[in-house]
Parts: structure tokens; sequence; C-alpha cells
């Protein structure tokens, strides 16, 4: 075997062992067992979102604990697949050195996940999106990215759940919420915030005039009981109303959609996809507590920042361009992370835009301390 092959296959088995460690295999192993005698309980469907719970991070660490380990077993076969295929000729050791620039990038990919320390990272993703300057064009983009996330979410088996989409007259769409389950959807989506910008031919300008639009992502964690926010009910002004846009058959029909106005901060939220109003209040409750979450959050930071303690409070304005005129590109600004195939991207393909901003976050942490 080439000393530069021996040389990399060495480098990726001590990546990984720095993957198993973090991990800590042992607790996840551990873990499952826990999680497995848990959802063998009967009475556990009592109470669904327990339920829902326990099963969700139970599937996504088995995923996990599955992927370490058939990470190690093509490790360790890689050497020998190295001595068959120099017997072999050229293909073979063509296909070997395929098989180790895969390894290579499966292996990264799992140390991004080793950089997912944050105190909520953990935590399943509320994720809003909002159109910006550009009109109708803006409309289309916000609508364009909603589908890009909701696509990405269901490729990696993702389950998405729609709180609120606010259609804009035209075309496309003024707003979205929706939550992306599974753990640590927010440490590995909060990368994703900020100002995202289009650069295309406007399908909508009759003369065909390139348009730049604006849309803004916006990533929350999901409240759970242990946060010490507590909304009080008193100072929520509850409005409902009729659902308007597409929909099924109860859409449409009854004032079942529900707009909450947190009257100290003034923050609003709307959830309009449930059936029932009681749904949709449930559903908006967990948004709002979500915002309260990241309000107070930047609170801290800004008290933090004051004392000379921060630097990165604003990391996440404009931070990527998708170009589909005059030549096809989408750049991530804070990364310099590019692709030229703006169609895949905007199809779910932002795995490598997330795992650059992950690592870029992790850096510019790093240098803050």
């Amino acid at each position: 075997m080439h000393p530069d092959v021996s040389a990399d296959i060495g480098a990726l088995d001590a990546t990984m062992t720095t993957v198993e460690k973090v991990l800590d295999i042992e607790e996840l192993a551990r873990r499952v067992d826990e999680l497995e005698q848990m959802a063998a309980d009967p009475d556990l469907w009592n109470d669904q979102d327990r339920a829902q719970k326990v099963t969700s991070e139970l599937s996504y660490i088995q995923a996990d604990l599955r992927k370490c380990r058939d990470l190690r077993q093509r490790i360790e076969d890689l050497p020998l697949m190295y001595e068959l295929a120099e017997e072999e000729g050229e293909d073979a050791v063509a296909e070997a050195d395929a098989e180790r620039s895969a390894l290579r990038e499966d292996v990264e990919a799992m140390e991004v996940k080793t950089m997912l320390s944050g105190e909520y990272d953990q935590r399943e993703a509320v994720v809003n999106i909002r159109s910006g300057a550009g009109g109708i064009d803006a409309a289309d983009f916000a609508e364009m990215l909603m589908r890009m996330y909701i696509r990405w979410a269901e490729k990696a088996g993702h389950k998405v759940e729609v709180y609120d989409t606010s259609y804009a007259e035209e075309a496309g769409i003024k707003s979205a919420t929706f939550v992306v389950h599974d753990p640590y959807m927010y440490g590995t989506l909060s990368v994703e915030q900020g100002t995202h910008r289009l650069v295309r031919i406007s399908p909508f300008d009759n003369q065909g005039r390139r348009q730049t639009s604006f849309a803004e992502v916006e990533v929350l964690p999901v409240v759970e009981q242990t946060d010490s926010i507590d909304v009080d009910e008193n100072e929520v002004r509850v409005d409902v109303y009729r659902s308007s846009g597409p929909g099924g058959q109860s859409v449409n029909t009854t004032d079942s959609a529900v707009r909450l106005t947190h009257v100290p901060t003034g923050i609003v939220v709307t959830c309009q996809n449930e059936k029932s109003q009681l749904q949709n209040k449930v559903a908006a409750m967990k948004v709002l507590a979500a915002k309260l979450l990241a309000r107070k959050q930047q609170e801290e930071r800004a008290a933090l920042d004051a004392l000379g303690a921060g630097g990165n409070a604003s990391w996440g304005n404009q931070m990527r361009s998708y170009v589909l005129h005059p030549y096809q590109m989408v750049k991530d600004l804070r990364t310099e992370y590019e692709v030229n195939n703006p169609s895949a991207v905007l199809d779910g393909d932002i795995d490598g835009f997330i795992e650059a901003g992950i690592r870029w976050r992790m850096r510019e942490g790093a240098g803050a301390e």
C-alpha cells in the first residue's frame, strides 16, 4: 500500500476514534437499551407527546449508533480492500480510492455531529420563513426556501409539521412556520438563520429583467418543560379568524385559525393548519414560547456582550446568495462554501452548507473565547 494511502487511512481512523469518544458509543448503546424498555411499556402511549419523544429519540440514537459501527467497519475493511485491489489491477484500485474518498466524507459528516454541544442544540427546531424586499419575487423565493427545508428534512427521514402558511396574493408566501422533529434539529438548522438572497430573471416581469429578492429564515429551539419560560395567558390576546389559502375541506369554513399577541413584547404568532381552534392555539403557544425563549437568550447574550464576553451575536444577517442568472451558483457568505447547482440545492441538497456552517460557528466561537 502506498504510504500516502496508509497515512490517510490512519488519519480517518484517528478522526473516527475521536468521534466515538465524544459521542460516547457505550453510553449511546446503554441509552438505546433504556429507551427500548420504555418503548415496550404499553402504558407509554397514554401520554402521546412523551411516547413520540421516546420513539423519536430511540430511532435517532439507533441510527447514530448504526452509522458509527458501519463507519468503523468500513475503516477496518479498507486496508484489506487495497491489498486485494493491488493484485487485481487499476480498476480495483480506483474502486478502493473511491471508497476511501466516500468514507472521508461520511466520517467528516459524523464529526460535525460532535460539534453540536450548545445549550439547546439537542432540541427539535421551529423554523420561520418570511419574505423580505423584492415584492412578488420575494414571496416566491420564501416558498422556494420552505420547500427546500421540507425536502431536506423528508430526504433525511425527519418529520415536518407545518403550523402556519400565510399565502401572498399573486404567488408564493408572506410567511410560514413549521417544526422539524427529531433530536438535534435546532443545532443542525440554526446555522441556516439569516437573510437569504435570490438573483434571477423574474418570471413575473414581462420585460424579463433581472430581479434581486430577499427572504428571512429564523430558527428557534422547541421549548421543553425544563425551560424557565412561563407564558402568562393573561398577557396573551387571542384572536380567531377564518383560515385562508389552499387547504382541505375544513379550511375556510370555520373560524379555526388563531392569532396570539403577547402584549408585553408585541410578539405575534399565527397558526391555521390544524383542523380545530384548540389544536391551533396549542401549536401557536408552542411557537410563542420558542420565540420568548429566543428573546431571553438574546437578552442574556447582550448582557454578556456588554461585559465583553460575546462578540458574534449578529452573525446571522445576510448569509447566502442563490444566483440563477447570469451564472448558476449558491454561495454562503460566511463560510465561502459554494455549489454550482442551484436546482439541487433548492431541492433540499443542503448538507454541505449545513456542515460548513457548523464548522464555521465552532471556529468563530473558539475565536471569541
